[in-house]
């Protein structure tokens, strides 16, 4: 495993994505199952888990408690409050009174703080977020006070899906010190004006849905069929999968020859951009544990195999307002 650094510490450039092991939206697995990947990942040298209070209300964060009581390693945690309305994404028209106020970020961050049974959170983030709030008072004096207190070492912000210029000016504030954004061979769209910013601030970029929930594997199918009321039925509804298929199969002709597995070459161009910090892709199973990991054995790819894949950007936005999701 290969580190970056992230404030006066180094991550895994591969961190453990733990949306799925809430169990709540992604169904079929198991609580053993989320736990032996776990385990799986931290003696491959994983010290980042990405987790949040919305996933499965708390469970996701319980079973990463358990496992860091487990473990010898030294591991640095991230999870995110959600918005009390339950509503993703903001939009600015929603005052920050109805989704961040100060009273509640306290309370989520103790009630996350408990379910992961540490004394400080590594990275608290924004589940959701918009500009227009970024002048007000609530969420900065909610970090101050949560910083100083020693419940939480950095703050951040998980963008709102496939809108990676929805944060630029809270980022400006100097109050955040990671942001969480899309990002994967798709959707290349946090490379314009939302990377080059946090090079120049050092703001570190965790790149989410690096997989395109599943779409970068090359296992979805045009039959490919989901558990009734999985997120992934909604997300690949209507003739999405047939557009999937067939921009796979272009994406894998122009790979042909090239070593390692769709989901392996899908998370070395993530870690080839300089601005990510680390990579978080759902992980399960020990399985894909041990494929992506090898992602950051591999290293970054090369500049010919960069710019072939420049050409597969996708925009398109399969989290429309009839999908609910805590991504």
């Amino acid at each position: 495993m290969k580190y970056r650094k992230f404030g006066s510490t180094e991550i895994s450039e591969i961190g453990f994505g733990a949306w799925g092991i809430g169990g709540k939206q992604w169904l079929g697995g198991t609580d053993d199952e989320s736990m032996r990947a776990l385990k799986r990942s931290f003696e491959l040298g994983v010290n980042l888990v990405d987790t949040a209070l919305a996933y499965g209300d708390g469970h996701s964060e319980e079973l990463v408690g358990q496992a860091l009581k487990n473990s010898f390693s030294k591991v640095h945690v991230a999870t995110k409050i959600p918005p009390q309305n339950r509503i993703w994404p903001a939009t600015p028209t929603m005052p920050i009174s109805e989704v961040f106020p100060y009273d509640y970020l306290i309370r989520s961050t103790e009630q996350s703080l408990r379910n992961l049974g540490v004394e400080q959170i590594y990275l608290q983030q924004f589940h959701v977020w918009t500009d227009a709030w970024t002048q007000t008072e609530e969420w900065r004096r909610a970090i101050e006070d949560l910083r100083s207190s020693g419940k939480v070492r950095y703050f951040g912000i998980s963008i709102n899906a496939h809108e990676p210029d929805s944060a630029l000016e809270a980022i400006k504030t100097g109050l955040l010190s990671a942001v969480q954004v899309i990002y994967n061979i798709f959707d290349q769209a946090a490379e314009t004006n939302l990377f080059p910013l946090c090079q120049q601030l050092k703001v570190a970029v965790l790149a989410r849905v690096p997989l395109d929930e599943g779409s970068l594997t090359g296992s979805i199918t045009e039959d490919a069929v989901f558990a009734p009321g999985e997120f992934r039925e909604a997300y690949f509804r209507g003739d999405r999968k047939r557009q999937v298929v067939e921009h796979v199969a272009a994406l894998q002709r122009d790979l042909a020859g090239q070593p390692g597995t769709l989901a392996e070459i899908a998370l070395r161009f993530c870690l080839s951009h300089k601005a990510v910090t680390t990579v978080i892709p759902g992980m399960r199973r020990v399985e894909t544990v041990e494929s992506s990991c090898r992602a950051s054995k591999a290293g970054p790819l090369n500049q010919a195999m960069l710019d072939v894949l420049k050409r597969h950007a996708w925009y398109r936005n399969f989290y429309q307002a009839d999908v609910a999701t805590t991504a």
